[in-house]
């Protein structure tokens, strides 16, 4: 993941050269759906999201998965074309912000765009505003947000961010589904699978058995055979795996 990031980051930077110019030619709602549609077979998400970005008016973007903050390590990003080191010293606050969100204010926020402020320490691109845009959504049980970064001094569009949220939740929502295959391929089985989430939940052995309705053993027997089939070591690894492979 670190790679893609900086991969995505040097692909960016061409972009962000551009300035405030760039914000001003922005693509309508109309072009934005139609180029999408050549994006999706297969998905082609970091495109797509660079698209969306432009739609916005914002200049980098960050698809996150929100359950996946507090664990180690950047598994919790999705896509990106943020600044390697802009992601790593965020994380930190990413993770904070989202402890702190109640339910009942994480079910309010979905769709809902959200300003806050980097802190002062943080190094940004230049001409960037220090002030950062989150759009949240779910795809099916799976809860994400899109994080933007735009230039200084201009206005973003609520409607737009709206639209952003909806596409990238179809974005996301169709790539899932067009690896339906890719759990069949990795020959992990329906109720393998199924601990697997619920790992990613933060579960222990003896919840999950609670919620499935089985014993402690059977489930701790899953959890190595999904291991050794992913040649995973930890709970932690497979977990990852399952995000990277669209299982969970």
């Amino acid at each position: 993941m670190e790679m893609e990031i900086l991969q995505a980051e040097q692909a960016a930077r061409g972009r962000a050269q551009t300035g405030r110019g760039a914000t001003q030619k922005a693509p309508t709602r109309t072009q934005v759906i139609t180029r999408l549609a050549g994006m999706t077979k297969p998905v082609q998400l970091g495109a797509a999201l660079a698209l969306l970005a432009e739609y916005a008016g914002a200049s980098h973007y960050l698809l996150i998965r929100c359950d996946l903050i507090q664990d180690p390590g950047l598994d919790f990003v999705v896509s990106s074309n943020w600044p390697f080191d802009l992601v790593r010293t965020i994380s930190g606050v990413i993770s904070n912000d989202y402890a702190r969100s109640t339910e009942l204010e994480k079910c309010m926020s979905l769709l809902q765009p959200n300003f806050a402020l980097f802190p002062d320490e943080v190094d940004l691109p230049a001409e960037t505003s220090r002030q950062y845009c989150t759009v949240n959504f779910n795809v099916g049980r799976t809860r994400l947000a899109l994080m933007l970064i735009y230039v200084d001094g201009f206005i973003l569009s609520p409607d737009r961010l709206r639209d952003v949220g909806l596409m990238t939740a179809y974005l996301r929502s169709f790539a899932e589904a067009s690896v339906q295959k890719g759990e069949r391929d990795c020959d992990l089985t329906e109720r393998e699978i199924e601990c697997l989430y619920w790992i990613a939940e933060g579960k222990t052995s003896d919840e999950i058995a609670v919620i499935l309705g089985i014993s402690r053993n059977t489930i701790n027997n899953y959890i190595t055979s999904v291991m050794r089939k992913t040649a995973t070591k930890t709970r932690s690894e497979a977990i990852a795996y399952a995000v990277r492979n669209n299982l969970v």
